[in-house]
């Protein structure tokens, strides 16, 4: 870590340069390190002093999907670190019309210090930053979302005051939160317990590469069908929705499908008292989760979604700086 002696900041700077993909592509120090740059970010955002370590560079955010907190928790958190946010949604560049992405990664490359894109195909986003010369972060694809899950262990971490050891249940669709969740997961040394509907399991290659840092790191893994079952004793209660942008023709099946998976009061008793809940947002009240727990005392959704503003300022100040 490099120290910026004026704010008496450590940035990550092993990363600096670096694309965010997927934390796969981190190591477990690096992902520790982005959350402690996180918590020392936010303590000086609530001090009102914002260091502009990022001053005059440009992040150029591409967004193919809706979004409220990637866009405005990546646009806010450049500016406060003193550089400028560009919005482009996907349709008014050239690559909407068909221009490659060898061609964008390049040209974009010349404009720009850093690129957030929140896409419909991973894929895409590899190419991306396979050809571009500057970072690439991952605002969230079809099967990874890092910067939700960088948020969620700062969350976890603030309340509970350390990852280590702690269970977390993951109930509902096996997507692209809880693959990142996952690999966060284990790098903390946390144990994660996962249940999905039959059909709807997380990908069995990132599951078992979690599987083994978790364990390296002195945490565990376990995949199940059972909700219940994984919710017993557990330190944090998470979920995402059953539908996501891009699945709504699967809405009423899936409806059907995960029946049973619902976070509701009867769930949650499994848990220990003072377990938190969890939930990306947007959230459907009554369908994967009752409006008893998550607008009770036990959750921190709200918490949750500030953290993607400090989470990303430290992957901003780190691969950017």
């Amino acid at each position: 870590m490099k120290l910026l002696e004026w704010v008496n900041l450590m940035v990550v700077d092993s990363l600096k340069g670096k694309d965010l993909l997927t934390l796969l592509d981190y190591s477990k120090e690096e992902v520790t390190d982005l959350v402690l740059l996180a918590v020392e970010l936010k303590k000086l955002t609530k001090a009102g002093k914002c260091p502009p370590l990022l001053e005059g560079k440009t992040l150029g955010m591409i967004f193919e999907k809706h979004s409220t907190r990637t866009r405005i928790s990546f646009e806010v958190g450049i500016k406060q670190l003193g550089g400028n946010g560009m919005f482009m949604h996907a349709r008014d560049l050239q690559i909407g019309r068909g221009e490659s992405v060898y061609d964008t990664a390049h040209v974009l490359s010349g404009y720009l210090d850093g690129i957030m894109i929140r896409a419909n195909s991973h894929e895409m986003v590899r190419e991306l930053a396979e050809h571009a010369s500057i970072p690439v972060i991952n605002g969230l694809t079809d099967i990874f979302h890092p910067c939700q899950a960088l948020a969620d262990i700062l969350t976890i971490y603030e309340v509970k005051g350390n990852t280590a050891g702690l269970k977390i249940a993951y109930i509902g669709d096996g997507n692209n939160v809880a693959h990142s969740l996952v690999i966060a997961a284990a790098y903390m040394g946390m144990h994660i317990a996962v249940a999905t509907p039959v059909g709807y399991e997380a990908d069995e290659e990132i599951i078992q590469k979690a599987q083994v840092i978790a364990v390296k790191n002195g945490g565990s893994l376990y995949v199940s069908n059972d909700p219940i079952e994984v919710a017993v004793n557990a330190d944090v209660i998470y979920t995402d929705v059953w539908t996501s942008m891009g699945q709504e023709e699967e809405s009423a099946k899936r409806l059907v499908d995960f029946k049973g998976f619902q976070i509701n009061d009867e769930l949650v008793a499994n848990a220990k008292k003072d377990y938190m809940f969890l939930h990306c947002l947007p959230a459907h009240r009554e369908e994967e989760v009752t409006s008893s727990v998550i607008d009770g005392p036990n959750s921190y959704i709200f918490q949750q979604a500030e953290n993607r503003l400090h989470a990303q300022k430290a992957v901003l100040a780190s691969v950017m700086a």
